[in-house]
């Protein structure tokens, strides 16, 4: 535990420093054009190469030392930042170098995130696998939390030069971290030698493993599930709550939700979890559905901070109970092509929300809730009438299917007793 609260530690600063640049790069990128169609293709070049590459980057982190995947990693993201910000000193810094930058440090994350989940199985007993989930959802909290804030105060204090020399100086400390530590090996007995003679072979290997597993695979489909479910309320939350209240206290709820996540994540690493921890996934999960579902049934500021909180609270149980049986089930040799797989599939989800999320809500939901629309008179008597009652009317609708689907998945006997069924690796 020693090893891994240190790589931990060092991951921290960097997810920290990282988020600094992320949230200031696109305040000055918005600055700059004033247009929201620039600031969502930043979003989407931090998507797409992570999801293109991550089946090819999940077998080579299986081929490779995973510390050393790491170490590459946070040393190419460094670089990149080094580009940007001497660009931008040197008064060259264009649209598209930003676009770049964000796409490599997007291909960098398709290597480093397998290596780092992977590595937790190699580190941390057993036993502590959802304690160390929890931490390691808590520093995405911390980063959730705190990187707006402080990019705010220190995009005014050093300028956005200052903003990305914190952040290379946060590379530098999780790359030193790395380097006064050693990861025991994987063992590489579980495939015979003869079936890795190709790196593409190798790469579907991640895939096929879950596939093959009926448990996984609807495990799987639950995290699918939950990343469509952010996609959609990280593109319509902002003018839901607009239709009602004021940017403050937008600003207010988000910052509630960010403490309730990094809550849950310290809850998460202090208690461990139940003795079966699928149960813990589908309970969180339900509570996770219920809140979005809150959303859409009443225009009420102190509803949405209360159900924000509750909604970020259960994600690190459920993102951290799932990671944890995976690690238990999955053969160390081969989790870096399974958490690419993964990593794949549930980021595969979010664009695909984004995608979906405006015209729903624009050419659909939006007119049937409008003053006279189609369902003022019937469903608009109960949640309301007007702007931002139709994305609710979306909310409820789209959380009954989900609910509807996650107690079908949970009746599946392969998901329910995958934890009995599937033979613990470690």
């Amino acid at each position: 535990m020693r090893v891994f609260l240190l790589v931990w530690f060092g991951q921290l600063i960097s997810l920290i420093g990282s988020g600094l640049t992320n949230f200031t790069l696109g305040v000055w990128v918005y600055q700059r054009t004033g247009s929201v169609t620039q600031f969502s293709l930043i979003l989407l070049f931090g998507l797409l190469p992570s999801i293109v590459v991550s089946p090819l980057a999940g077998a080579m982190v299986d081929r490779w030392n995973r510390r050393w995947c790491m170490i590459l990693s946070d040393s190419g993201a460094g670089v990149t930042t080094v580009a940007v910000a001497l660009l931008l000193v040197a008064g060259n810094l264009q649209l598209w170098h930003i676009y770049l930058a964000v796409g490599l440090d997007s291909v960098f994350k398709a290597f480093q995130l397998p290596a780092y989940t992977a590595s937790t199985s190699l580190l941390v007993p057993k036993e502590q696998l959802p304690r160390a989930n929890g931490m390691v959802q808590s520093a995405q909290a911390c980063a959730q939390l705190f990187s707006p804030l402080l990019g705010g105060v220190l995009l005014g204090v050093i300028q956005l030069q200052g903003v990305m020399l914190v952040d290379f100086a946060t590379f530098l400390f999780a790359l030193i971290t790395l380097l006064l530590v050693r990861f025991p090996d994987a063992k590489t007995d579980a495939i015979p030698k003869e079936r890795k003679t190709s790196l593409w072979q190798e790469a579907i290997e991640g895939s096929t493993y879950i596939f093959v597993r009926p448990g996984l695979l609807a495990l799987l489909i639950v995290f699918a599930i939950n990343n469509f479910v952010l996609g959609m309320i990280e593109v319509l939350f902002t003018p839901l709550v607009l239709s009602f209240t004021s940017i403050t206290v937008l600003g207010t709820i988000q910052s509630i939700g960010g403490a309730g996540m990094l809550l849950g994540s310290v809850v998460m690493s202090v208690w461990g979890g139940p003795p079966t921890l699928i149960r813990g996934v589908f309970g969180f999960a339900f509570l996770n559905q219920l809140c979005i579902l809150a959303l859409g049934l009443r225009t009420s500021a102190t509803l949405f901070a209360l159900a924000f909180f509750l909604f970020f609270f259960s994600l690190p149980f459920i993102n951290g109970y799932s990671n944890a049986i995976f690690l238990k089930k999955v053969t160390p040799d081969i989790q870096g092509r399974v958490f690419a797989t993964i990593n794949m599939i549930c980021l595969s989800c979010i664009p695909l929300a984004y995608v979906v999320a405006g015209p729903l809500a624009d050419r659909i939901f939006e007119p049937l809730m409008a003053a006279d629309g189609l369902l003022a008179g019937s469903i608009g008597q109960i949640i309301g009438v007007g702007p931002g009652r139709g994305i609710g009317l979306l909310f409820i609708t789209m959380e009954i299917i989900a609910i509807l689907v996650t107690f079908s998945i949970y009746r599946y006997p392969r998901l329910r007793f995958v934890e009995e069924e599937l033979p613990d690796v470690i």
